[in-house]
């Protein structure tokens, strides 16, 4: 087959891709600037109205019971933010999607917000490649820079570029088209066998354990992070959060279960709960390793209670390490069968 042909066919379905992409996330942006517009007039106008009003409230209230997720007061004050900060519609850019302008928002210097609106349409980046360049103030590096080239460039080999696909991952678009997000491509097989064998053991040991969600979703300023199993035990009255980290277990994996358990903290618990608690288990061939995180100021009485009604680190351990050595003898014995068949 031509190598020129096959490079057209390819072409004809990347472009159509990337129309499918980029009608779905500004049929989104067009909507939520619209949400804004119609906040603001309904404040009579005013741009400092107080964010915190009974109209937010009340509107996310009602959204949310009409339309599902996505329309938190937070949200609401950013669709707010977005009528502000681009008042002319005509102004928008529909190679962008709404994460890209939620990054842009926060921008608060005019000429360094519409270079990177610019930039990003025309050198196609992704929300992750966006984040960065603002986070480490491309503006102004290129500004100063010699080699505005290599600095300009640089983006490429630092984060993964926009890809069509992602509009099926994307949470925000999944909530506008009132989807659900697919836990499948979050897990690779032998993370889903493992996560699947300790919620059926927490929920065995008979300590108290409630079983909350799986992949549970949670959203920093347009960044998603997902914490693979949640619990509440009702004898300690408290949350459970469960990450699980096949290879090596690192700094960052502990500093984001303590962002987890924080989060819960100020942001989940209920009336007469006591603080949440953070697992973090590595199933790796060569060592497995359990950590737990504790809530701020925890006293040595409230951490010990803890100890009685949750399982010790030796018995996850057993737990991890017979099923993830059962996986892999599955997983090679799989192998081996495939490979006399071929023969």
């Amino acid at each position: 087959m031509n190598a020129s042909f096959y490079n057209e066919i390819k072409e004809i379905l990347i472009s159509a891709r990337n129309k499918v992409y980029q009608t779905a996330n500004f049929a989104m942006v067009e909507a939520y600037w619209n949400i804004g517009k119609s906040i603001i007039e309904e404040q009579g106008g005013n741009e400092k109205a107080e964010y915190g009003t009974s109209l937010l409230k009340e509107l996310s209230k009602q959204m949310t019971q009409d339309f599902g997720k996505g329309f938190t007061v937070t949200n609401l004050k950013y669709m707010r933010q977005f009528y502000l900060t681009f008042p002319n519609s005509h102004a928008l850019r529909d190679e962008l999607s709404w994460t890209h302008y939620r990054l842009l928002i926060k921008v608060e210097n005019k000429n360094a917000r519409e270079f990177y609106m610019q930039e990003a349409v025309k050198s196609q980046w992704s929300t992750r490649q966006l984040e960065r360049q603002i986070n480490s103030f491309f503006y102004e590096r290129l500004l100063s820079s010699k080699n505005k080239e290599q600095v300009s460039e640089e983006i490429q080999t630092l984060e993964p570029a926009k890809n069509p696909e992602d509009i099926i991952r994307d949470p925000y678009v999944l909530e506008f088209l009132g989807l659900g997000s697919n836990d499948d491509f979050y897990e690779s097989d032998l993370e889903q066998a493992l996560i699947t064998h300790l919620q059926k053991f927490l929920l065995e040991l008979g300590r108290g354990f409630s079983f909350v969600a799986r992949q549970k979703r949670i959203s920093f300023d347009g960044r998603h992070f997902r914490i693979d199993l949640v619990f509440y035990n009702y004898i300690l009255k408290c949350f459970v959060l469960i990450d699980l980290k096949v290879g090596d277990l690192t700094h960052q994996d502990l500093g984001q279960m303590q962002m987890y358990v924080h989060y819960y903290e100020r942001e989940l618990m209920n009336d007469g709960d006591n603080p949440p608690i953070g697992i973090v288990l590595c199933a790796d061939k060569s060592e497995s390793v359990v950590k737990y995180t504790l809530p701020e100021n925890e006293t040595q009485i409230f951490a010990s209670k803890y100890k009685l009604y949750l399982p010790s680190e030796e018995e996850l351990l057993r737990e991890l390490n017979q099923e993830y050595q059962a996986l892999e003898a599955g997983k090679v014995g799989e192998e081996n069968i495939g490979g006399e068949k071929e023969e």
